[in-house]
């Protein structure tokens, strides 16, 4: 786990956003950005932000370094936390570096 995910600290700059769909198409969790918006737009997804927990309704909704996310894929929950918005959809790599599994509880 990196030093940003254990501490909750931000490596990227404040002022960054990505939406949310964006995000997780870039992040490599649904292959196309439509599927990623229609699973945002049913709601199941949930986002913390500043130990605030709100549900995830709207694929616009902007994600920062920092947020966290949790949601049900292919039968298994994940948790994650962003680290960066991402420049681009890029190698799993790449992808991998958008954010840190958090550990379930």
């Amino acid at each position: 786990m990196s030093q940003a995910c254990q501490t909750g600290r931000q490596e990227s700059p404040q002022g960054q956003a990505c939406r949310a769909d964006v995000w997780l198409w870039r992040a490599r969790f649904f292959k196309t950005r439509s599927m990623a918006a229609k699973f945002v737009e049913e709601g199941r997804a949930r986002l913390t932000r500043g130990g605030q927990e709100s549900r995830l309704d709207k694929p616009s909704r902007g994600l920062i370094p920092g947020d966290r996310l949790v949601f049900a894929l292919s039968g298994r929950v994940i948790a994650v936390q962003v680290l960066a918005p991402g420049e681009r959809r890029g190698p799993p790599a790449e992808a991998r570096a958008l954010y840190c599994p958090l550990e379930n509880n």
